[in-house]
């Protein structure tokens, strides 16, 4: 209660400001009756103060010393009754109380001390009453926007109206959480601060203003069991002595870290079966391709689609307190900035799958991953290396992107200290074909082999099983029927065969790479479905 508000008591009528006009919204949380000289010793801030002056009336200067300590103390206020022992207060006493905004009241001389105790302490206790009661009341109506599913952007627009001041929600990494009509308010904001606070160096509400556009912010932290989930933003100022405004936020940012909890379950769980689903697919821990496009599918991941795979690690690795943190930071740049793009987790390694064309190049893909490697640093103080994958055409060969991205990670580390980007350098032939669009794949293998296509599958798969074997061997027919254990002239037969169905000699050195490729390309469709 302000002490302008106690004067505005019924029961109370009659007492009046007579000095430190300028100290009328002083707060008062008590109220006490001075009973003996040494009461200076016991004053407390925030205190009423009401007095007879019975220990002045010989000694009245002695008020200009408990004026100074009581100002001193915080305390609200003093009350004394003139008229009985000390007639009027000393004007050295009313001079100090102007110059320290220090407020004094004289009081009724037909009001009892005991009778302006008990009504100035029964309007405090009203008066939290009616606090409580609009707590209560706006924690109901925050919470019923909640339960209701709507989020928290319908809470804040629910507060901004109540408090009448617009309110911004700011997450932990201080990056405003933009809503309809409040982006100008706050776009200065996001400029002004800091890449990061740690949690332990702001715990209190912070009061400051913008150069840019020299308006006011209120920033109230959040906090769930000591970590900081962020900040409630207030455009203007909220004054310390605006209880209603400061329950109305205090309740907000309850339900508000209620909401948040609940939305970090969620996302922790849809976040948990995504990574489980792509980690049993790297396992192979499918019985069949056809499960596997349909389980991708249900997380948007197309089989139809080419991807390159990128693979980071934090390169302090005595560090990992804050790596969860970390790469749920990534996720949420990828996410927010990078549309066609998918975030795994594997151990210490952050996995991020990138949707491209088909003639895409890693360009592109290194600024996004040099855009993050920026902002970690400047938010974690710690540095992140990548590796990238070559172009893979299906979903199905992302396992073998994956391997690549890892090992091209573990390659750069022998180049590189920290914070590199290091892409994968193919070492043979099958990782070669693996570039190439899987439908030339097709036209070359069906016009290669297109000799074998009239065959029945039994037979056509036997010819192709000699054929691999006999040109492994460089041509041998022994080593051939050795390697198949059939009869050499089985495999003569079989050879001849082919050769009747190519219309071509085996042993022509065009022809032999051509059917080289061939089988490797069947093996690398059949593998990728």
């Amino acid at each position: 209660m302000k002490v302008l508000e106690l004067l505005a008591i019924p029961e109370l009528a009659g007492m009046r400001l007579i000095a430190g006009e300028r100290g009328k919204d002083h707060e008062i949380h008590t109220v006490n009756m001075m009973d003996a000289p040494d009461i200076v010793h016991f004053l407390k801030p925030d205190v009423f103060l009401v007095t007879t002056a019975y220990h002045f009336k010989d000694q009245p200067g002695m008020l200009t010393d408990l004026v100074r300590v009581m100002s001193e103390r915080g305390c609200a206020a003093l009350g004394i009754k003139t008229k009985r022992f000390l007639q009027e207060v000393p004007m050295e006493v009313l001079e100090l109380a102007e110059h320290l905004s220090f407020p004094i009241i004289e009081l009724p001389l037909e009001l009892a001390l005991g009778e302006i105790v008990n009504h100035t302490l029964r309007a405090i206790l009203d008066q939290h009453a009616r606090e409580l009661t609009i707590a209560l009341e706006v924690h109901k109506r925050f919470t019923g926007v909640v339960m209701q599913g709507k989020g928290i952007q319908p809470l804040l627009h629910e507060l901004s109206k109540m408090i009448q001041h617009p309110v911004q929600m700011i997450d932990p990494r201080l990056k405003t959480q933009g809503r309809p009509g409040y982006g100008k308010i706050f776009s200065a904001l996001a400029a002004a601060l800091p890449a990061r606070i740690p949690n332990e160096s702001w715990s209190e509400p912070l009061l400051f203003s913008v150069l840019s556009n020299r308006q006011t912010y209120h920033l109230f932290p959040m906090f769930i069991k000591e970590k900081n989930i962020g900040y409630l933003a207030v455009h203007g100022e909220i004054e310390r002595t605006d209880h209603l405004s400061a329950l109305m936020i205090e309740q907000a940012i309850n339900v508000i870290s209620f909401a948040y909890m609940k939305e970090q379950a969620l996302k922790q769980h849809a976040r948990s079966i995504r990574n489980d689903f792509f980690l049993h697919f790297l396992e192979g821990a499918f019985s069949s391709q056809e499960e596997i496009i349909n389980r991708a599918a249900e997380f948007s991941l197309r089989n139809n689609q080419a991807y390159i795979c990128a693979a980071g690690k934090i390169d302090d690795e005595n560090r990992t307190a804050d790596l969860d943190e970390i790469y749920e930071f990534i996720e949420e740049e990828i996410v927010s900035q990078t549309p066609h793009a998918h975030f795994f987790m594997k151990g210490e390694h952050c996995l991020l799958l990138f949707e491209v064309q088909e003639s895409a190049s890693n360009p592109g893909i290194e600024a996004v991953l040099r855009r993050i490697q920026e902002k970690v640093s400047a938010c974690f103080q710690h540095t992140i290396s990548f590796g990238i994958s070559n172009l893979c055409h299906t979903f199905l060969q992302v396992k073998s992107a994956y391997h690549e991205a890892v090992d091209a990670l573990l390659h750069g580390k022998i180049y590189k200290k920290t914070a590199y980007i290091q892409a994968y350098l193919t070492k043979d032939v099958m990782e070669l074909l693996r570039l190439i669009p899987q439908e030339d794949l097709k036209s070359f293998y069906a016009f290669a082999l297109n000799g074998f296509s009239g065959l029945k599958p039994e037979e056509q798969q036997t010819l192709f099983a000699t054929l691999s074997v006999y040109l492994e061997t460089n041509c041998q027919i022994s080593e051939t029927a050795k390697r198949l254990y059939v009869h050499r002239n089985t495999v003569v037969y079989r050879i001849e065969k082919c050769e009747e169905l190519l219309g071509k000699s085996i042993k022509d050195p065009e022809v032999n790479l051509q059917l080289r490729l061939s089988l490797r390309i069947k093996h690398l469709i059949e593998t990728a479905g």
